[in-house]
């Protein structure tokens, strides 16, 4: 039986599909076949972009291709947040995420975009502890003395941080919160100012990363009270935990990757699994170590979940605090 017109036409637009569905597939399977952009929201030289740095050339070993660092830093993150998330889903663009992709969904009133909504989580990589300093010169020598000399001298004491809306902004907002004493908030341009005016005296107490208070803790022009996470830190084991002093303190600077929402589900899981297996080489564990930084390896699922409950968490204590950025 002839076939009409209409079938004819029908089966060689089918015909004519199928060559560009395999080559749509042979690009999937052969992913990566090209240079991968990873976004930093900082400049170079801080921690989220030597950990970028750091993963991107593991993952560029194992995967045969390089991974092409691009700092975008400005808006507490926001700018290099939507160039990436805007970016065409096909696992070419991806970005470095921290604390400030939760802190900045209810820190910024008008956004362009929506952070959950937006991203696709890979995976976490590490994360570090937060310390809390002193100037060694002031009169008390752990949390509970401070929160006691807090107490007494109300609006006395000044707390240093890296800018309104950092995570250690955050971290001190809370410890104020769960301690109930008041502390005058000093934002910096950045770490590194802020612990210099800290060592010299000009300010009083910080919470800071450890990977950049260390040696100031080791050299004893600084002094480590406590660290922010759960459990007590491998960079400084003779330091207590915030939380033997404040029950139920905790606030936790990570590092983590995601991609523009809609990235093929089977280059998320290629991803996630190839940042697990360079979490586990040692070379890189050490390096991580080094910066004072643990490897950390989630499922996009529970690294969604962690960014979720960040989010939610600094929200909270932003309302709480009414801040605002500049």
């Amino acid at each position: 039986m002839a076939l009409s017109r209409r079938h004819l036409l029908k089966a060689a637009s089918g015909a004519a599909a199928l060559p560009l569905l395999g080559i749509k597939a042979q690009a999937q399977s052969a992913y990566p076949n090209k240079p991968i952009r990873l976004f930093v929201g900082f400049a170079p030289g801080g921690s989220t972009d030597t950990v970028g740095r750091l993963i991107g050339q593991s993952l560029g070993e194992r995967l045969g291709q390089s991974f092409v660092i691009e700092n975008r830093p400005g808006a507490g993150t926001n700018i290099a947040t939507e160039a990436a998330i805007r970016a065409t889903p096909d696992g070419y663009t991806l970005l470095m995420v921290g604390p400030s992709a939760t802190i900045n969904a209810t820190l910024y009133k008008e956004l362009n975009f929506n952070f959950l909504r937006d991203a696709a989580p890979i995976s976490s990589v590490a994360s570090q502890a937060q310390v809390m300093l002193a100037n060694p010169k002031l009169p008390f020598k752990n949390v509970g003395e401070c929160i006691a000399y807090g107490k007494a001298n109300p609006g006395k004491l000044t707390i240093a941080s890296a800018g309104i809306g950092s995570i250690g902004h955050l971290s001190g907002e809370l410890f104020k919160m769960k301690t109930g004493i008041e502390m005058v908030h000093v934002p910096y341009r950045g770490a590194a100012p802020a612990l210099a005016d800290l060592v010299s005296g000009q300010v009083d107490i910080s919470f800071a990363g450890i990977a950049g208070a260390v040696e100031f803790v080791r050299a004893g022009t600084l002094r480590a009270l406590a660290v922010s996470t759960k459990t007590r830190s491998d960079s400084l084991p003779e330091v207590p935990t915030v939380a033997e002093f404040v029950p139920g303190y905790e606030s936790n600077d990570w590092f983590g990757m995601a991609a523009p929402k809609n990235t093929p589900p089977e280059i998320i899981a290629l991803l996630n699994k190839e940042i697990a297996a360079c979490l586990a080489d040692s070379k890189l564990k050490e390096r991580l170590n080094q910066l004072g930084c643990a490897p950390l390896a989630m499922s996009p699922q529970d690294f969604g979940a962690l960014v979720r409950d960040d989010t939610q968490k600094w929200g909270e204590v932003i309302q709480t605090a009414k801040i605002t950025p500049i």
